[in-house]
Order: structure tokens, then C-alpha cells, then sequence
């Protein structure tokens, strides 16, 4: 069969353990030998590549992607391959495409149509078996799956904002054991999307149960993370501290002005409940504004009874005072707690091609230019846009940023979302920003511990088998990248470039990308916690 032989590669291979210098032979799809540098000769069918002066590294893991339509409408999906990610999971913020049933999955395909996009692709499965299956038909990355929290209320409560009877959280219970049974890894909540922040800790930590009987995780958007985070993370942290859960915080980071400086009493947090047993991970991204959707930002009162009776109220305008007042006044849980500063949210996308020239520009202009208040132009552009617009918010601190990747428990996590017309660049450029900006130009991680970060801690987050490390044996999901070339160039002017510096990037043993172009391989599949094990 043959292989590629990479001869004297700078090998990293994600424990943290320093660089040496070594010959590394590909074979079957696996690393089939590691042997000290020009001790292997090139075997018969192996290709040889002289690999000096370059870092091979396990494929990094994408900890919080919005990948689920993508990674199957477009085969492609350089996005993401591009970048070394070998590995996604997906299923974020407690809105996804399974499990769902024929009453649900057009609203949610709607609701979340300013994350995924809406492409012409069936949703021809309805549990998450079925979508794991989907997902195993060949894709460019691997990916993870994660049971939504907000699925399981629409399935059973629906969109109403009321606390969950006994039988319709005997029902989650259900549908989130055979989730989990199928091979999800875990579940993940959106506390600021409707209808996952109808839930209360008690909901919460009933599904935390039995995710823990799974040996999965807790991946929690968090109920604020602007002026309730700490409270927020609490929360959570609380939760699992209850139940025996595992808790990943998804995209953990500290914003708005009333954050400032906040990092280290939420790392006081984290570390005090890794010493009391608490097993606790995060991700973040590295970058200071966030993305989200326009319509995510409403107070959770006005989205009770699904996407068409949220058009309803904010068509017949008789809310419109009160929204004023809960985002401008008082500040809302869709807003994090916060009052709106319209400066600093922008339009990053739309779904209605007639409205592109709106992106770029922030609600505070758009609302100037045409004499509007804010709230007024946020109404008008959600109804015209069918609630699909999508936006940047320029709300992060650089110093919470550094601290908390420098954190021991951190992994990294795009949060990228991959539609509209200028995106956030993290979608395209996350984690070449990581090696770039943050481990060559400022020295916040060594190289050694951000592929740890990028890896091995989220390989082992995700109990995956023989996947993670550089290691003999192992499954051959690897990047090869120069580490003085290697730069992101997604900007947020230009937010679609693939990086620089990434020579080559294997899935499964396949070579996927050379020298930033697709080869046509896809060797991705879904790796099912059922399948993967505990290593």
C-alpha cells in the first residue's frame, strides 16, 4: 500500500512534550514509524518528502464549529481543511439539525439560517443517528456531534417560555439517551437563543444526568457573558459539580465594557473547581469581536412561540416600546445583560442578496443615515431579511483573551460561521492566528503547548481512539506547516483567504490539502463516541 515517508520533520505531537527531530513514515492510514532522523529509507510505493525546518503536528480540533450544512454541501469546506483542522464539532449552542421531526426542522433551519446558511441540501434524516450516518459518507473534515439542548425543548415543550412538566422532561431525558446512545458526545445549550434559555438549572441539571451516564460533556453558550458571566459560569459550573458531568465551556470569554480585567476571577472560578474534582476544558477564539445573529440579540420574551410569531410581533410593532426599553434602557438577556451600543454591532451578512449593501456597516450608522432609532432599523432589516441577518460584535477584551488561552484547561474553537457576505474571519483563520500572532509574535504559548491546546486536549475532551497525538500507530490526521511562514490573512475586509505557511494537512491518512489546495480527498467521517471509546 503505499505511503508517504516525511524525512527529518520537526515533530510536536500535542502532549506539551518539547520538538525532536525525526523520520516519520505514512502507511495504511495510520503513522506506521517514527525513527530518528535518516534512519528510514523510502520504502517501495512511498513517496518522499524532505520535511526540514517544517512542524508536523496532529490535525488541529476544532472545538466549537458551525459547520453541519457545510461540511456536507460543500465538499470542499478549504475553510476549514485549509487551516489544518482535521476535526469539527458541531451541534453548538443548543440549536442544530438533530434531533428534530417534521413539525421543527423548517423553523429550525430558519432560526439558525444566519449561522448555516440556508443551501440546497435535504435534511434526510430525523434522530441523530441518522445525521451521524449522513455524516460518514465522506466529508473533508471528521467530525463530533453534540445533542442540542434547545432541540430537545422544541421537540416535547415547544417554543413556549415556561418551565418543562415532569413528562416533557421525561421525554428529553429519552431523546437525549438515544442521542448519546447513537454516538453524539455530549449536549450544548444556547442560555441567551430561544428556546434553550427557557430552561432553568433544574432542567439543566436533569439532562446533565444523563449525560454523565454517557461519559459525555456539557458544552454551555452560557446565560450571559457580558453583565452576568461570572454568575453565568457559575451556573454551570455548579451543575456539574452536582451531577458528575464533564463541562466544556464553549467559547469562554469575558465581553462588553463591564468585563474588562474580569479573566482572572473567572479563572479563580475554574481552578477552584478543577481542585474540588470538577472536570472542566474550554475553548476560545483568538480574536476580539464576536459573531452572532441580529435576531439573537432580542430579549427572550418576544421570541416565545417560535420564528413566525416573533415576525408576527415585530411586524404589528405593538412591542416596539418595550424593546426599547429592554435593550437600550435596561439591557436583556438576548444582549447579554448589557445596554446596546449599536456602534459596535455590524452587519456581517444577510440572506436577502437585495440587502448587501447594509453589510459592513453598524446599526448606528444604518440608523443615522435614514433617521431611525436603532431598535426601529434592527426591526425593519430582521423583517426584510426574514431573520437571517448575520453580525459582528465588537465587544472583546485582549487581555481576558490572553489569559484565558494561557489557561492549562484551554482548547481553541473557531465559533466560525461559514455564510454571509464577510463573515468573521476566525472561520477561516483561527488557528493559524494561533500560531501566528499568539506563539510567534507574542509569545503567550509556546509552540509545544498551543498544539496541546489545539489537540491533544480536545482529542482526549472527546475520548477519541488513537487520534490526537503524533504517535506510532495511530490514525494519520496531521498537519505539516512552517512555523515562520505560517500567518492567517483572513481579515475582516477580506475574511474568505486561506492562510499561508500549511504545507500539507492528512485525514485518515489521506492526503487532503498540499500547499493550500484540495486535493479531492474525502476521508472525513463522524467519530461516534459509542465507536471511539475512552482512552
Amino acid at each position: 500500500m503505499p505511503g508517504t515517508l516525511l524525512r527529518r520533520a520537526t515533530v510536536i505531537d500535542g502532549t506539551g512534550a518539547p520538538r525532536r527531530t525525526a523520520d516519520v513514515l505514512l502507511r495504511g492510514g495510520r503513522i506506521a514509524q517514527i525513527a530518528p532522523p535518516g534512519s528510514l529509507t523510502a520504502v517501495e510505493g512511498a513517496g518522499v518528502e524532505e520535511a526540514a525546518g517544517l512542524v508536523l503536528a496532529p490535525g488541529f480540533i476544532d472545538m466549537h464549529a458551525h459547520s453541519d450544512l457545510a461540511v456536507l454541501a460543500d465538499p470542499e469546506h478549504i475553510a476549514k481543511i485549509g487551516q489544518g483542522v482535521t476535526c469539527e464539532v458541531i451541534g453548538q449552542d443548543g440549536i442544530g439539525y438533530a434531533p428534530v421531526d417534521e413539525r421543527i426542522a423548517g423553523d429550525v433551519r430558519r432560526q439558525i439560517a444566519g449561522w448555516n446558511g440556508q443551501p440546497g441540501l435535504e435534511l434526510d434524516w430525523r434522530d441523530m443517528a441518522g445525521f451521524l450516518d449522513r455524516l460518514s459518507h465522506g466529508t473533508a473534515t471528521n467530525t463530533a456531534v453534540l445533542v442540542p439542548q434547545g432541540n430537545l425543548r422544541l421537540l416535547t415543550v415547544g417554543t413556549a417560555d415556561r418551565p418543562a412538566g415532569a413528562a416533557e422532561l421525561a421525554d428529553m431525558r429519552r431523546i437525549l439517551d438515544e442521542s448519546l446512545a447513537a454516538g453524539a458526545v455530549g449536549m450544548s445549550s444556547g442560555l441567551t437563543y430561544a428556546p434553550g434559555m427557557y430552561a432553568d438549572t433544574a432542567e439543566l441539571t436533569a439532562l446533565c444526568e444523563i449525560v454523565a451516564a454517557h461519559g459525555g460533556f456539557f458544552a454551555p453558550h452560557t446565560r450571559s457573558y457580558g453583565a452576568g458571566a461570572l454568575e453565568a459560569y457559575a451556573e454551570v459550573i455548579g451543575i456539574a459539580r452536582e451531577t458528575g458531568c464533564a463541562l466544556h465551556l464553549a467559547h469562554a470569554t469575558l465581553n462588553f465594557p463591564s468585563n474588562a480585567g474580569a479573566a482572572p476571577r473567572f479563572l479563580e472560578m475554574v481552578d477552584q473547581a478543577l481542585a474540588d474534582g470538577v472536570d472542566i476544558t474550554m475553548d476560545s477564539y483568538p480574536y476580539l469581536p464576536g459573531a452572532t445573529t441580529l435576531v439573537a440579540l432580542l430579549p427572550s420574551w418576544i421570541a416565545a412561540g417560535g420564528v413566525d410569531a416573533l415576525r408576527d410581533r415585530l411586524a404589528a410593532g405593538r412591542d416596539r416600546d418595550a424593546l426599547v426599553r429592554a435593550l437600550d434602557v435596561d439591557g436583556c438577556d438576548g444582549f447579554h445583560g448589557e445596554r446596546a451600543d449599536w456602534s459596535r454591532i455590524q452587519i456581517s451578512g444577510v440572506g436577502d442578496p437585495a440587502l448587501r449593501a447594509l453589510v459592513g456597516r453598524t446599526i448606528a450608522d444604518i440608523a443615522q443615515e435614514t433617521g431611525e432609532a436603532p431598535v426601529d432599523a434592527v426591526i425593519r432589516i430582521l423583517l426584510a431579511d426574514d431573520l437571517a441577518t448575520g453580525v459582528l460584535m465588537h465587544i472583546g477584551h485582549e487581555e481576558n483573551v490572553q489569559a484565558i488561552m494561557r489557561h492549562p484547561v484551554h482548547t481553541g474553537g473557531s465559533d466560525g460561521i461559514l455564510v454571509g457576505d464577510r463573515p468573521h474571519p476566525r472561520s477561516w483563520g483561527a488557528f493559524p492566528r494561533y500560531l501566528a500572532r499568539y506563539v510567534r509574535d507574542l509569545g503567550v504559548l509556546s509552540l509545544e503547548e498551543a498544539i496541546r491546546h489545539l489537540s491533544g486536549t480536545p482529542a482526549r475532551r472527546l475520548r477519541l481512539h488513537e487520534r490526537g497525538l503524533v504517535r506510532e500507530g495511530w490514525i494519520a490526521d496531521l498537519v505539516l506547516f512552517d512555523p515562520e511562514r505560517i500567518q492567517d490573512r483572513a481579515t475582516f475586509e477580506h475574511p474568505r483567504r486561506i492562510a499561508d505557511g500549511i504545507r500539507a494537512v492528512w485525514v485518515g491518512g489521506e492526503l487532503a490539502v498540499e500547499e493550500g489546495r484540495r486535493t479531492g480527498s474525502l476521508s472525513g467521517k463522524s467519530l461516534r463516541a459509542t465507536d471511539e471509546g475512552t482512552r
